[in-house]
């Protein structure tokens, strides 16, 4: 997802280039604590916007974020980092005006959690790599569930997305 200039921060950063160091694992981290914060705002945003079984899914996915999002504060603190801050506010992708956008904002979060968790998965060692690739596996499931279907390879369909018009484009779960 690519971030929206403003006084607000981005909703999401982007990824790292970790390698299974610990500075790299480091980055990573912080990276995903970021989306974390992002995650944790953009569910409090969307949230209004819905009803019923879907209010309660989004309660869920917020209290799942807000409990990952303290675990790495703890996770930066124990690779010698101080955790990055939320931000006041962040620059949604696009208005949540009804129960549609509001779902499409949850894949949107979702995905870009995904994306963050799979540096992680791919930086980190041992209990760390572990328990990022469960909450890899936690998004992808989330956002296939407010998206309605999933994607083959979840985490990195946005970083490798094939040019339209290709057999594979098609494969990805990204809707052309």
């Amino acid at each position: 997802m690519t971030p929206t200039a403003g006084a607000n921060g981005p909703l999401f950063t982007g990824t790292t280039d970790g390698g299974g160091d610990t500075e790299g694992t480091l980055r990573a981290a912080q990276a995903v604590l970021a989306a974390e914060h992002a995650a944790v705002y953009g569910y409090g945003t969307l949230g209004g916007r819905l009803e019923g079984g879907r209010r309660g899914d989004a309660t869920a996915a917020w209290d799942a974020h807000r409990a990952r999002r303290d675990a790495l504060v703890r996770t930066v603190r124990d690779l010698g980092g101080e955790p990055v801050a939320a931000v006041a506010a962040y620059d949604l992708p696009f208005a949540v005006r009804d129960p549609a956008t509001a779902m499409r904002l949850a894949a949107v979060l979702e995905d870009g959690v995904a994306a963050v968790y799979s540096d992680l998965v791919r930086a980190a060692r041992g209990p760390l790599r572990l328990d990022a690739a469960g909450a890899l596996r936690e998004a992808a499931v989330r956002a296939a569930r407010w998206r309605g279907t999933g994607v083959a390879f979840p985490g990195l369909t946005e970083k490798a997305a094939p040019p339209d018009g290709t057999a594979e484009a098609g494969a990805t779960g990204v809707t052309h």
